[in-house]
């Protein structure tokens, strides 16, 4: 895979050009917030921010929208499909315990 040139030159470098390397690439922003009162930790922010295109977080092994069903229909059919299961047991067990 040939690397990617970045020009350092502002004025050769479009926005699109940065953009573009940005999602081919990735880029990782990572901060940590900690609040402390006489050397007690009160509280611990961990921020880790990824920003890449899908082709990179596939090849990264990020695929977490996949089975996430309100970004993916293919996972919201399938949670319709288990719902309407678990609907469909609960009717029969709640028949057989009418019946007993």
């Amino acid at each position: 895979m040939a690397d990617a040139k970045l020009n350092t030159s502002t004025g050769n470098s479009s926005l699109r050009d940065v953009l573009e390397l940005v999602l081919d690439k990735g880029i990782v922003i990572v901060g940590d917030i900690q609040i402390k009162i006489a050397d007690v930790d009160l509280l611990t922010i961990k921020i880790r921010l990824l920003v890449c295109g899908v082709d990179k977080a596939l090849e990264m092994g990020i695929n977490w929208w996949q089975d996430d069903p309100y970004l993916s229909s293919k996972a919201r059919e399938e949670e319709l499909y288990q719902q309407k299961l678990l609907e469909a047991r609960l009717a029969k067990l709640e028949s057989l315990n009418k019946t007993m």
